[in-house]
């Protein structure tokens, strides 16, 4: 048995190490970290404040192997981030729970939702939060283009290979990949080199980069204008990964042009680096087996959870 003080000490030693080290560094056992966490988490989410929750991001990060995945739903508001929701699996049904937790009148008090395109949270959030602007995340925009263009470069390095011409397209993946502003001076040159040839994986880099002006417009109007054009020119670029990305671009066009009304409302980089320090929660809590201490974990380093007030503390 330990202390309530010392469990509070060993909870918060354990947001800065892993379970194990803490568990050295004190010279006790991992089980008592774990409870004093566990104990942390408890006292934490049955003291939440909820009522300053207007904006919230919701994804998911992959926790074990064969496609596990758990769903997160964060507050992104600008004075506020932090982990509000964990749910094992991606399904409907999961974000249904969470919006089951966070309560109706909490619901609709909701401005913002950002979401990627999965079809599952887009109509679970258009059915729970009606009164919200739903912004399809920019991210997750930029990283479906860039897995079509690196799905068309590995076709163009094959058919180049197939027909023993000059490798060209060899050590460019981070090029096409990467922003034009962050390519150092030899990926510069390596790019000027590689607009010379017309290959597919070329005309859509091109493409991809057109379409970084979208994110400069101020007004919806002018906005949907250029989407329409940039789609209907990559539909006739006879690219099937690009032309796919078009579709669904114009699939989801109205929750796309939300990002311009949110602009500056909420941080829309905000759900990546979350998702960041997730992962990195996840991969210091391997070997967890468990759903209930992943969940634990993620809490207690991502949930900002206040703590009782104490009249001494622990050395």
């Amino acid at each position: 048995p330990i202390t309530e003080t010392y469990a509070w000490f060993l909870s918060r030693w354990a947001k800065l190490l892993s379970w194990s080290d803490t568990a050295r560094m004190f010279n006790t056992s991992w089980a008592s970290v774990f409870t004093a966490v566990q104990m942390a988490v408890k006292w934490g989410r049955q003291h939440i404040e909820l009522n300053d929750v207007t904006a919230i991001g919701i994804d998911e990060i992959a926790w074990q192997k064969r496609h596990h995945y758990l769903t997160v739903v964060y507050q992104i508001d600008e004075c506020a981030r932090r982990l509000l929701w964990v749910g094992e699996h991606r399904k409907a049904k999961t974000l249904l729970r969470f919006f089951r937790w966070f309560g109706k009148e909490r619901t609709e008090q909701l401005k913002y939702v950002a979401s990627d395109m999965w079809k599952g949270y887009i109509k679970v959030i258009a059915y729970k939060a009606k009164n919200a602007i739903h912004v399809l995340d920019r991210f997750h925009i930029v990283a479906m283009m860039n897995k079509a263009i690196d799905e068309i470069r590995a076709k163009d390095a094959k058919i180049l290979h197939e027909e023993d011409r000059e490798p060209v397209l060899k050590n460019s993946r981070w090029i096409f990949l990467k922003r034009s502003s962050k390519l150092t001076v030899w990926q510069n040159a390596k790019l000027a080199d590689l607009l010379r040839y017309n290959l597919k994986s070329i005309r859509a880099y091109l493409l991809k980069e057109d379409f970084q002006q979208f994110w400069q417009y101020v007004r919806p109007g002018w906005a949907e204008k250029f989407l329409d054009d940039w789609c209907r020119k990559t539909m006739l670029s006879k690219i099937e990964p690009m032309k796919k990305v078009a579709k669904s671009l114009r699939k989801h066009k109205s929750l796309i042009l939300n990002w311009f009304r949110a602009k500056g409302e909420i941080s829309q980089a905000a759900v990546e680096g979350m998702n960041n320090k997730s992962k990195l929660t996840i991969r210091k809590a391997y070997g967890f087996r468990s759903f209930k201490a992943a969940e634990i974990a993620l809490f207690h380093t991502l949930g900002k959870l206040p703590e009782p007030k104490f009249t001494h503390t622990f050395w």
